[in-house]
């Protein structure tokens, strides 16, 4: 059984009224979360190219990662949930796990499957809260895995 009906939440992955890049979040986090997620990537076998700028480089431990000098390129994370989902995660704060998705993407109930199935893993991994704002409306999350009922949940009002 599915997490959310596609039908029930459509409208939260309609790129024209939601942006394209939704800003998607787990707050509350430290270097160690960080390093589980890192982990997780590669115990799940996911698809993964880290990056910072032009260079491909391994994936590297979080600490460093995170302990970059200041002005330094912000790396990123690109990680494939299936072949074609992609999230791609930035290290600007060991304070807050940033990632991005593209609701292109995510059309229909197989994708939103995969969404799903993605941000329960990560917040359960974590034991955190997974949240999802519309693109540029930081602070108002739609949709959130939520820990204590284990599965994807819909925040936002239907339109």
């Amino acid at each position: 059984m599915a997490d959310l009906p596609w039908d029930d939440v459509k409208d939260l992955f309609d790129p024209r009224t939601m942006g394209s890049l939704p800003d998607l979040r787990v707050p509350g986090t430290a270097v160690n979360d960080w390093q589980t997620l890192l982990h997780l990537v590669v115990e799940r076998g996911w698809r993964h190219r880290y990056s910072e700028g032009d260079v491909v480089a391994p994936l590297p431990q979080a600490q460093d990662v995170l302990s970059r000098p200041a002005g330094a390129e912000c790396p990123e994370l690109r990680v494939w949930p299936s072949e074609k989902v992609l999230a791609i995660f930035r290290f600007y704060a060991p304070e807050e796990i940033d990632f991005d998705v593209d609701l292109r993407e995510l059309q229909g109930q197989e994708r939103l499957d995969v969404l799903c199935g993605f941000l329960a893993e990560i917040g359960r991994r974590l034991g955190k809260p997974v949240l999802m704002d519309p693109e540029g409306d930081y602070g108002h999350p739609v949709l959130a895995f939520d820990v204590r009922a284990d599965r994807v949940i819909r925040l936002a009002e239907s339109q």
